[in-house]
């Protein structure tokens, strides 16, 4: 998968892409990253100008943006721009990103890129959160990553994604590690049983009372198999007693 980033601060990448994931996946060959610095396509270097219509705080020009993207855009690039309007940020939409070939990423500045940017190229909005950033850097950030765990080759075992909170709609089960047996907490007995189906089901049976108890709200979008159900109902029950 190819990244491109566009952003005015491109030494912001130097930290995140350097260690981790992103790292491992480009030296496998996974993901290629490519950072375009808007100001390089200016004569003077400024990307930014007053509103329109008074009020304080820059917005990010047209034609460097423009000029940018479309000396790196294919046929079939995906444009991401991120934006408090766009769709938030799910494991759903990850899931979607990862079949991508080649995804360009705006980093936006100061109060944002001229709004006709959305009139004169198709993109995608997308919203990590409801809260503000000073850039979209950081939100490029946790979309690669996000991304990137997903593709083949990139972690140790593949089945350490498909096993995270959220992969699968719920949250994760609780994980232990040695020692067994700390300041009198104890991991719980099943897990050293070796019976990997008893574990199998108590995982399953944890993540879905954690996700009632924690995130009820995403049940909803939740398709249970019949032993999911059995497992929700004894879920009930235990609050119950």
């Amino acid at each position: 998968m190819q990244f491109n980033i566009i952003s005015i601060f491109p030494e912001y990448f130097n930290g995140p892409l350097s260690c981790g994931t992103l790292r491992i996946a480009q030296e496998k060959g996974a993901i290629k990253i490519n950072i375009l610095n808007p100001r390089d396509f200016t004569i003077d270097g400024i990307v930014d100008d007053y509103q329109f219509g008074g009020g304080s705080g820059m917005v990010l020009k047209l034609e460097p943006i423009l000029k940018a993207i479309n000396s790196i855009k294919k046929e079939k690039s995906l444009i991401i721009n991120f934006s408090p309007t766009g769709k938030v940020l799910t494991q759903n939409l990850v899931k979607k990103l990862a079949e991508e070939n080649d995804i360009i990423l705006i980093c936006g500045r100061y109060k944002g890129i001229d709004e006709r940017l959305g009139r004169l190229i198709s993109l995608e909005e997308i919203s990590v959160g409801d809260y503000v950033l000073s850039g979209g850097e950081s939100a490029s950030i946790v979309l690669m990553e996000a991304i990137t765990r997903l593709l083949p080759g990139v972690l140790g075992h593949i089945d350490s994604a498909k096993e995270d909170s959220l992969q699968n709609g719920i949250l994760s089960a609780p994980v232990y590690t040695r020692p067994a047996s700390f300041k009198n907490y104890v991991v719980p007995e099943i897990l050293l049983s070796g019976n990997h189906q008893a574990v199998a089901r108590w995982r399953r049976k944890m993540a879905i009372e954690r996700t009632l108890k924690k995130r009820p709200e995403l049940l909803s979008d939740v398709v249970f198999s019949r032993d999911d159900l059995e497992i929700l109902l004894e879920v009930l029950n235990d609050e119950k007693s």
